[in-house]
């Protein structure tokens, strides 16, 4: 990241606020305001009764602001789609945050639900999704989930590898699934469009482990086509995560258009799923495009590609999650210790501890995920001070948030809230050093339930075998 000349170590976007109580508007969630004397509230609750009543770290996430955005993203999408005259489904993502309260909610509002393990199926299913509206990613899915996910009826399986064409179709065929009860399956392909992202972020270019090259796809169709246990239902892609804008989804769908209408060839193809990775504002500086503007620059550019290759246009699949769940969610920390460091010799920063750290919160530590970090607990007229938020864990590299202006007078004991934290915070959570994983609280209008418990010391000893319990024979 760069830094300007005459603020080292100040990256180039990050300008000192006004004023450093602000709410932007963009990466907080539409419920989160401050009261008279200051204090944060989120879904009309304060922060002060949720350190209360949960402790902190802790996930909070707003349950109308997740419900919300499902509706505005289903309706986006199928309304651009509509205005062709086909269908489009939305998947909600998985990955990016899952308990069965938000299968409930997502599904509630109308969305399909992407897994790609069977922990994310045992969780989808008990969370209510029906069968038949799970889509089965995964480029390594073992035997059992594959029997499980035929089993229950899912409705699509991704194929991601040969070998895993025929273990498929051995499964399908042991329970006599042919001809109109065939399972149908996907073929994700890799489209070699980059997107615009982080390396680990970007997953269509061809060297790396999803899916199949375009030019192999052929084949692959031939072959699922000759097995009487599996139907192709369509073809399956996805250029990377955190994407602004639409060109890298138009490149994307004129390649895979062009595999469409070969493969039509062979037989009908009923879906496009375009797969997710749209981006969200994590700090005042990012501008992710309107999910409008997206549903219809995608499916305006699919339908384009078709009318010039004189094929039928086919319904059309997407799967967003972090847009979904990650604005509706915050973690609030408690300040433990504040010092300031010199940096350099014209620089002197605060470093802010919080009694979390890269735990709850690996994505700074992974790829260098940049986040904005305000005193939750009150506001402050001190002049804002060029901060660093760190964990408290035995890492150098335990960053929460790497640069933020916050008030000077920071001290230990106020709440510090970090928003945006809906997504892939609690999926990639650790105990690393022996910390318990905090819990996730859903807020909305004024009330708050665990959604998922979180864990104690006694959690973590309780799994260690060395220990014994109370109903062993310790001779």
């Amino acid at each position: 990241m760069s830094a300007v000349p005459d603020r080292p170590l100040v990256p180039e976007w990050l300008v000192a606020p006004r004023d450093a109580n602000e709410l932007v508007a963009s990466v907080w969630p539409e419920s989160a305001t401050r009261d008279a004397e200051g204090a944060l509230h989120i879904g009309g609750i304060g922060v002060a009764e949720l350190r209360e009543r949960f402790g902190t770290p802790l996930y909070v996430l707003d349950e109308d602001g997740v419900r919300a955005r499902a509706r505005r993203v289903r309706a986006a999408f199928e309304a651009a789609a509509a205005r062709h005259g086909i269908q489009a489904r939305v998947y909600y993502a998985s990955k990016a945050f899952l308990s069965t309260a938000v299968v409930r909610w997502v599904t509630e509002e109308g969305l399909a639900v992407d897994v790609a393990t069977g922990g994310e199926l045992a969780v989808a299913l008990a969370g209510g999704a029906e069968p038949a509206r799970i889509g089965l990613h995964g480029n390594n899915k073992s035997r059992a989930e594959l029997e499980r996910a035929v089993e229950i009826g899912v409705g699509t399986i991704v194929i991601d590898s040969v070998i895993e064409i025929e273990r498929v179709a051995e499964i399908a065929a042991a329970r006599g699934l042919v001809g109109d009860t065939a399972q149908k399956v996907l073929i994700r392909v890799n489209t070699g469009v980059h997107a615009e992202t982080h390396d680990f972020l970007a997953t269509a270019h061809e060297d790396q482990k999803f899916g199949f090259a375009l030019t192999d796809a052929p084949a692959v169709a031939r072959r699922i086509r000759e097995l009487p246990s599996l139907h192709l239902a369509g073809v399956h892609c996805h250029i990377g995560s955190q994407i602004f804008g639409t060109s890298g989804f138009a490149e994307s769908a004129a390649r895979l258009v062009d595999l469409y209408a070969d493969l039509r060839a062979g037989g009908e193809l009923a879906v496009l799923n375009l797969g997710g990775g749209f981006g969200i504002a994590y700090t005042s500086v990012d501008t992710p495009t309107a999910i409008e503007d997206l549903a219809d620059g995608i499916v305006d550019a699919v339908a384009r590609e078709c009318a010039a290759r004189d094929v039928p246009l086919p319904s059309l699949a997407f799967e967003p999650g972090r847009s979904i769940v990650g604005r509706a969610g915050v973690t609030l920390y408690e300040v433990g210790t504040v010092k300031p460091v010199r940096a350099s010799e014209d620089v002197t920063r605060l470093y802010v501890s919080v009694d979390g750290g890269m735990s709850d919160n690996a994505r700074p530590a992974l790829y260098g995920a940049q986040y904005s970090a305000r005193i939750a607990s009150r506001t402050s007229a001190a002049a804002p001070a060029l901060s660093r938020v760190v964990g408290r864990h035995c890492e150098s590299g335990d960053i929460v948030v790497d640069a933020e202006y916050l008030p000077g007078d920071v001290a230990p004991g106020d709440l510090l809230a970090v928003p945006a934290t809906g997504a892939y915070c609690f999926s990639l959570a650790s105990n690393y050093n022996y910390v318990p994983r905090p819990p996730v609280v859903a807020v909305a209008g004024g009330t708050a339930r665990v959604i998922v418990r979180g864990e104690t010391i006694d959690d973590l000893l309780a799994r260690d075998a060395g220990i014994p319990t109370p109903t062993e024979d310790t001779e």
